[in-house]
């Protein structure tokens, strides 16, 4: 590509940053970043009822967070709102607008009456014709108007070349005259959409397929205010397991990127997810470093068939996309320990059980990277470091009812035998994990008990969990003196 690739990421700052407005950035993020090109961040803010700060905010901190960076911007487009009024008053000048002073009430008459006779309910051009003299009487008599486009009359089809979808036709007589301009002045989406393509050079428009309809009547604009057409790319929609788009009114917050923020994911598992969400590199390999994804993302990999973001409401354990947690674990599981270390860190101080001395060059610092590449193979976020692995970092952690009731509580004799246990485990002289498991194992030997009787409920009052890192790793990382005071205090659960 000769011409310097522009691309841009439109939100509108109605709410949070939405995982389909997100895939979409992704999308240009990549396709900008691969071609060397610009990626310009324009917030379309022309909604001023549903337009807030809050969205605004959060639009550009969940783009920070999945790091996805931008050249340009951020821009507003109500900042611009002169030159959309420009554009319009050359197309009325030129003859390819006009002022239309139907009212909602007649327009509304007319389209009923054409549904009842079976006839094309669109606007029937009833100003489209209106002399200069008439025009001046209708303002006379303090008519509002709007101003349409004025759709060429011309025979055949209208078409452009979608990179996604291929030829895309539409006829002209099928395109009634839209509106570009408010009744109140205030220029419309369909026209400042355009006008600020123009205006910011952008020669690759990749979207939603939810546009679709506009970008027929967006060719037309970028013909009459004489811009050459960008190319376009019109990307699968995402629909849930019912086959419904999924939105932010439905679905709530399990499609706002500030979920997966703070629910612990790892933000480039998130764009992997999404990534793959409508595209796929024809490979069959799923996890891509950056590096990877840039150099396998091409627009004809992207399907012409929906998404599924596979969302079961209610399901606890699947509490998003299993495919989505899965990534996550995968990333957790394979991240370097440093950087790991580094993301676990917010997460521990909010919990309130971050200690000084697992930072770098504390004296526990190897401890605590030993410990989450340890304890990493069980979590599925970040969160599960501060929750199911609580015990680790802190002595007040929870123990889950179920598995204390099976694994402790149903043995009373354990009462008994593991502050015994704690006081064998105390006296050796070199504690080691290997060293503790035998001492439990010859107990459980000599109490005739089944295997892992003792063991379990160990487990459980050290861990809080019925599973884990195996027996003698545990041990170890959580060391002889908190085993011991743990082990010790087991009557308070009889009591």
């Amino acid at each position: 590509m000769a011409e310097e690739v522009r691309v841009r990421f439109p939100p509108s700052p109605t709410g949070y940053l939405h995982i389909g407005g997100a895939r979409t950035a992704l999308y240009n993020w990549l396709f900008a970043r691969q071609h060397g090109g610009k990626l310009v961040l324009r917030i379309e803010d022309t909604d001023e009822e549903r337009s807030t700060q809050a969205a605004i905010d959060g639009i550009i901190s969940g783009l920070r967070w999945l790091h996805l960076d931008w050249d340009e911007g951020p821009y507003f487009q109500t900042d611009f709102t002169r030159e959309h009024m420009a554009a319009a008053r050359r197309l009325l000048e030129r003859g390819l607008a006009y002022k239309c002073f139907c009212t909602k009430e007649e327009l509304e008459a007319k389209r009923q009456q054409a549904l009842a006779e079976k006839r094309n309910p669109g606007y029937d051009g009833h100003c489209r014709h209106l002399s200069p003299e008439e025009i001046a009487r209708l303002e006379a008599d303090g008519r509002s108007c709007v101003i349409r486009f004025r759709v060429p009359e011309r025979s055949g089809n209208l078409f452009y070349d979608d990179q996604v979808l291929g030829r895309i036709e539409r006829a002209y007589a099928d395109i009634e005259d839209f509106v570009i301009v408010r009744s109140n002045g205030q220029p419309l989406y369909l026209l400042c959409n355009v006008v600020d393509d123009i205006r910011d050079r952008i020669t690759h428009i990749i979207r939603g397929q939810d546009h679709m309809t506009n970008t027929t009547r967006q060719v037309l604009l970028y013909e009459a205010l004489g811009a050459p057409l960008p190319v376009f790319a019109h990307i699968p929609l995402t629909l849930d397991v019912q086959k419904q788009k999924i939105s932010k009114r439905k679905h709530g917050e399990i499609v706002a990127v500030q979920f997966y923020e703070e629910r612990g994911f790892l933000p480039w598992a998130l764009c992997n997810f999404l990534a793959l969400l409508g595209w796929n590199p024809g490979t069959g390999q799923e996890y891509f470093t950056r590096e990877e994804m840039l150099a396998a993302f091409s627009l004809d990999r992207i399907n012409r068939a929906n998404a599924v973001f596979n969302y079961q409401p209610g399901d606890a354990k699947f509490f998003t996309d299993p495919k989505l947690i899965a990534m996550n674990e995968h990333y957790l599981r394979t991240l370097d320990p440093e950087e790991l270390a580094r993301l676990v860190q917010p997460v521990l101080e909010k919990a309130g059980i971050w200690q000084e001395d697992f930072a770098a060059g504390g004296a526990r610092r190897q401890w605590y990277l030993d410990t989450l590449v340890l304890t990493r193979d069980r979590f599925h976020t970040l969160n599960d470091f501060a929750t199911l692995g609580r015990a680790y970092f802190a002595d007040d952690f929870a123990i889950d009812e179920k598995t204390l009731q099976k694994r402790v509580l149903k043995e009373p004799r354990l009462k008994n035998w593991l502050p015994e246990l704690s006081g064998r485990l105390a006296a050796l002289a070199r504690f080691s994990g290997e060293a503790a498991e035998q001492l439990c194992r010859a107990m459980e030997e000599e109490q005739g008990v089944k295997p892992g009787t003792i063991m379990n409920a160990m487990r459980t009052l050290l861990t809080g969990q019925a599973a884990g890192p195996a027996m003698p790793d545990l041990l170890h990382t959580l060391g002889q003196s908190r085993i011991c005071r743990r082990l010790a205090h087991v009557d308070q659960f009889f009591d």
